[in-house]
């Protein structure tokens, strides 16, 4: 692979200046101080050229747990006006969460300004659908279908109705099409006719007219004239009907019958109108009666039992039954996954082999019709330009395997064109397929141990890899021609994400070069690119570049606030810290004080675990955790070394980062650990019985099994809206990593901090959301228990009656983090 681009960053360390947002390299035992807004080496009495007195002003925990409105609303759900040269974007409102949608004229000087609502609809386009020329475009606002003329910009209404149409698109015939629910519509637009092409119905099929079949019946039917009369009369209206139906071409006989007690969970129609797939499922829910969350802070006074997800200890079986209907001919075909390759293999025979050994039995292994289903994304059914085509990604509830497979109309059957098989789980991220014209599927896949690109030819069954390294491609865009592919990585290090574009002879080329993280949208006439930037210490912005050789993009919005400017806050080192266990670094953000390895007493530490286990947080870009990330610069202000680590399991490291945890969570992570306080130890002279550790969720989960099962790694932990059973959270992530407890109750044991709560040993602060439908406060409260029984006595629980997971209220906040900071002031 061919790369015009900067060179790869293969340094230990990475130091992002905030004020400048450029990189440098540092050996990883050979840290910088810290950099600040202001200047890299700023302090208190400095004098600046100007002969002023520089004075930094003390970060708070009452500011930066405050309403994070004071530091700026970021622009939120942009996108490109159709003349590629103004800009959308939606920005929330001060003090409230309402949101209201801004343009910005490219053309001009003058500021962003807010649309009005009675001109929501004529730019509510931002997913919509063209005609095959490109001239018109059709899109649904608030359940009602619009067309505009992207030359003059007129947008002319086609319903107005209380229905909700969705799914508009343009037929290759010209005509329009929608769907009001499991009805499907085309439109005229010269004649304005409306033609239903299909309603799914949710039922067994009327059976008509039947003679008797029972005894009592035929009796009946002998003996009783009036019986006879009224079976005769109904075979004479029935036959009327069937007659008229197919003499009278005005009469619509568009039902299609799916059987009762089932629901539809995906259809997709044809551009061509001429078919139409569908998928169905039971009509039942995930949850059981006893899946419930009492709320006691309601607005009636009344405890509430509200609802909730059903945990996966509830073994749910999910799978999919495949259709499509020929419209023309008005049949419906069932299609079946048999001719998908190990449809029937038992995935799991050596999980299952495993936990029946430890209970003294035999496991014997058979094959058997796997449950399988449409990939759970926003678009798994794709149909190519003339709609002859369509293209499905099916995943096995088991999430073992993947399916990228399009449908032989003619055959009636399920062709796969790829498999992508993981023997620990199949990513949920990294899904992405399209057509290229009407014979050519591009799809990304993990098969190569990253995420690439690659681009099959249906007519020779030919596939060739277009990306490969040891980086991960997301985020594709075909352009025009169709003969290039635009994407983001993180080629040049793994928290740098870049946008790119590769050819079809495999020439990668960078179309930024911003450093941080960077989100793109290509303007519609493929000129620029609207770039989503951010660095370390500054909250994302908008920007442009053209793809001109040699631009430069220029920043177009600007939201954050004076006041956060000024605050001295702490730009981390990403350092690439040496693993005692296997040969790749993990990457860590590493927060230091001034002169923090000139102090004749050692140093204090935090160490701050992410949340969400496959996410990625020592990137050179704002972290969504930018709370945490203000009062590490508190801390950091204070004397304390913070440390924030992208342990196993994180995201942006490739496959293997990813499933290092399968069967067995928070062993591998807190082995990361162990390697990451040894480091600052060492490093950053930092007292090893001075450290501390906090995290919420999967952080929550690290923080009770790093001071389970290994007591003398921190002094001190709080655990923030915690997992300590696996087998009480949700199905999709759980089952992933650690199978179902039914098949693999081995993994839940070992990856369950309830059953090692015995080897709690130093101070714990406990804080738990009440109303947290994520993660359950059952969680904390069984926990508690197991801790009272084990007379476990230095361990406290603070809760926090009206939040959710992620928390909203600024006062809840703002305790949350007095408790963890006076937990670490008191006992490091």
């Amino acid at each position: 692979m061919k790369l015009n681009l900067i060179a790869a960053v293969l340094s230990i360390s990475l130091v992002a200046c905030a004020s400048t947002e450029d990189t440098s390299q540092t050996s990883s035992t050979s840290l910088k101080s810290p950099a600040t807004v202001l200047s890299p080496t700023a302090k208190t009495g400095d004098v600046t050229n100007n002969n002023e007195v520089i004075t930094l002003k003390k970060i708070t925990l009452e500011k930066i747990m405050s309403d994070p409105d004071w530091f700026g609303r970021a622009p939120e759900s942009w996108y490109w006006g159709d003349d590629s040269n103004t800009i959308f974007y939606k920005q929330k409102q001060l003090g409230n969460p309402l949101r209201d949608l801004w343009v910005k004229n490219l053309g001009s000087d003058s500021q962003a300004q807010q649309v009005s609502f009675s001109e929501l609809h004529k730019v509510a386009d931002s997913n919509a659908k063209s005609n095959n020329d490109g001239s018109l475009e059709i899109y649904s606002f608030e359940g009602n279908v619009f067309v505009k003329n992207v030359a003059t910009k007129s947008v002319k209404q086609i319903t107005y109705t209380s229905a909700n149409e969705s799914d508009a698109l343009f037929l290759t015939n010209g005509k329009i099409a929608y769907r009001i629910d499991n009805v499907f519509y085309a439109h005229d637009l010269v004649t304005g006719q409306v033609i239903e092409l299909a309603n799914l119905q949710m039922a067994e099929k009327p059976k008509g007219i039947e003679a008797p079949t029972s005894y009592l019946a035929k009796e009946q039917h002998k003996l009783i004239n009036y019986i006879v009369l009224q079976q005769r009369n109904g075979e004479l209206k029935e036959q009327q009907k069937d007659s008229l139906t197919a003499q009278n071409t005005t009469v619509t006989q568009t039902k299609y019958y799916f059987g009762k007690d089932n629901q539809v969970s995906h259809a997709s129609l044809s551009p061509a109108g001429d078919k139409l797939f569908v998928s169905i499922t039971e009509a039942k829910s995930s949850r059981d009666d006893s899946d419930i969350m009492p709320n006691y802070v309601t607005k009636d006074g009344v405890i509430a039992a509200e609802k909730v997800r059903a945990r996966v200890a509830n073994n749910r079986q999910y799978k999919e039954e495949l259709f499509f209907i020929d419209l023309k001919a008005g049949k419906k075909v069932a299609l079946n996954y048999e001719s998908l390759p190990n449809f029937d293999t038992d995935v799991l025979a050596a999980v299952k082999k495993e936990n029946y050994a430890r209970e003294g039995k035999t496991y014997k292994s058979s094959k058997m019709a796997r449950n399988i289903h449409l990939l759970q994304m926003w678009f798994p059914v794709k149909w190519n330009d003339d709609g002859s085509q369509v293209a499905l990604m099916l995943e096995a509830w088991d999430n073992k395997t993947r399916w990228l497979a399009t449908v032989d109309f003619e055959k009636e059957a399920l062709v796969n064109q790829h498999k992508l098989q993981d023997d620990a789980w199949v990513n949920w991220s990294f899904n992405e397929f399209d057509w290229v014209g009407n014979d050519v599927l591009y799809y990304l896949s993990e098969e190569s141990g990253y995420s690439h690109l690659y681009y099959k030819t249906l007519n020779n069954g030919k596939t060739k890899q277009l990306t490969s390294g040891k980086f991960e491609v997301s985020d594709v865009t075909l352009t025009k021609d169709q003969k290039r592919f635009i994407f983001k990585a993180n080629i040049k290090h793994p928290g740098i994400h870049e946008i790119y574009q590769v050819d079809l002879a495999n020439n990668v080329t960078a179309l930024t070069d911003l450093g941080g993280q960077n989100s793109y949208a290509l303007s519609p006439d493929e000129s620029s690119l609207l770039i989503e930037h951010s660095s370390l210490t500054m909250p994302p912005e908008l920007y442009v570049q053209s793809l001109t050789s040699n631009a430069s993009a220029t920043q177009i919005t600007h939201t954050v606030s004076d006041e956060f400017k000024a605050l001295p806050w702490v730009a981390p080192s990403i350092v690439a810290i040496p693993s005692s266990k296997q040969k790749e670094p993990i990457y860590s953000r590493v927060y230091l004080p001034k002169n923090y390895d000139q102090t004749t007493e050692k140093n204090r530490a935090v160490m701050f675990t992410h949340g969400a286990g496959y996410l990625q947080n020592s990137h050179l870009g704002w972290s969504g955790y930018f709370r945490e990330f203000m009062f590490h610069s508190m801390l950091v202000q204070q004397g304390y070394v913070v440390i924030d680590m992208d342990y196993r399991a994180s995201a942006g490291y490739g496959r293997d980062w990813r499933t290092s945890i399968y069967r067995h969570m928070g062993k591998v992570e807190v082995e990361d650990m162990r390697d990451g306080v040894n480091w600052i130890v060492e490093n950053a002279n930092v007292d090893a019985k001075r450290v501390g550790t906090y995290g919420g969720s999967y952080g929550g989960f690290l923080t009770l099994m790093s001071m389970f099962t290994d007591p003398t790694l921190f002094e001190s932990g709080s655990a923030i809206r915690l997992v300590s059973d696996w087998a009480y959270y949700n199905h999709g992530y759980t089952s992933n990593i650690l199978n179902t407890p039914e098949d693999d109750a081995i993994a839940y044991e070992r990856s369950s901090p309830i059953y090692f709560a015995e080897g709690l040993s130093k101070p714990l602060l406990i804080n738990a959301p009440m109303v947290d439908d994520n993660v359950f406060f059952e969680d904390t409260v069984r926990l508690v228990q197991r801790l009272i029984e084990l007379e476990k006595q230095d361990f406290e629980t603070a809760i926090y009656p009206v939040e959710p997971h992620g928390f909203v209220q600024p006062s809840s906040w703002l305790n949350e983090y007095r408790r963890i900071y006076k937990l670490f002031e008191n006992t490091l």
